[in-house]
């Protein structure tokens, strides 16, 4: 298979697992490691990939990769990471979630819950808990964001004010090496920041993509909350961090 051919199923690969390695990419087209080296350097010129030790992964920038891409990132990892976090949250809570593929997996976790108050700027959490018999669904209204579904903005930081939640479940584009959670949209960033405010304890879902990824708008630090849950153990740096915040971290397996 020529270069030209191999380069759409690579970024396929990529934005299904959120990156590729030499190795595996050698193994899957059945060519050399030094091949695959060239086709990664060729789409990192292109902009079209971010070349990292052993690999290569998305570009990071100053807007977010596509919602339905997102989706298809690591959906197993955020399927697990999903579970472990449900499993945190006891029947007859009042819970909030906000906007992210992560997040959505979250509230499918929850559908079986008894007795959840959920409020969410998401609008496809709320399609996926009108399932739930047993779950109140307030959704927190604003500008309408049609690329995902969400709603942001002055009324919805208003909306979440009126509530004082036990859980925060929030998701971030991505997860900087000093603990700080980033995000592309101030608008979005000033939700999350509202509702950090306004719940009694805080959880991050975040995949190990997330460690690979950057963005200019910072949310919070991982000092400011209570929990992440995440698929891959943390650098032993911030995991010193975490540790001296008492931030707890659950590893999904």
């Amino acid at each position: 298979m020529s270069q030209t051919l191999r380069a759409p199923d690579i970024l396929d690969i990529a934005r299904r697992e959120g990156r590729v390695t030499v190795e595996a990419l050698a193994e899957h087209f059945g060519v050399t490691v030094q091949t695959i080296r060239r086709d990664l350097a060729d789409l990192a010129e292109a902009g079209k990939l971010e070349r990292v030790h052993g690999g290569a992964i998305l570009p990071s920038g100053v807007t977010n990769i596509g919602y339905e891409h997102r989706r298809d990132l690591n959906p197993e990892a955020k399927a697990a990471i999903a579970r472990r976090c449900a499993q945190a949250i006891p029947d007859e809570a009042s819970v909030f979630l906000n906007i992210g593929t992560s997040t959505e997996a979250v509230a499918r976790e929850l559908s079986h819950h008894r007795n959840l108050l959920v409020v969410t700027n998401n609008m496809n959490v709320a399609n996926i808990l009108v399932e739930n018999p047993d779950c109140e669904i307030v959704v927190a209204g604003g500008t309408l964001r049609r690329s995902d579904a969400g709603l942001v903005g002055t009324l919805t930081m208003r909306a979440i004010q009126a509530f004082k939640v036990d859980y925060a479940v929030i998701g971030c584009s991505a997860l900087d090496e000093d603990g700080d959670l980033l995000d592309f949209d101030i608008r979005e960033v000033g939700v999350s920041q509202t509702v950090i405010s306004q719940a009694r304890r805080t959880f991050l879902v975040a995949d190990a993509t997330k460690f690979e990824r950057t963005a200019p708008v910072r949310i919070a630090s991982l000092g400011d909350l209570d929990a992440l849950f995440t698929d891959r153990p943390l650098s032993g740096a911030l995991a010193e961090r975490c540790r001296a915040w008492n931030t707890r971290v659950e590893i999904a397996d």
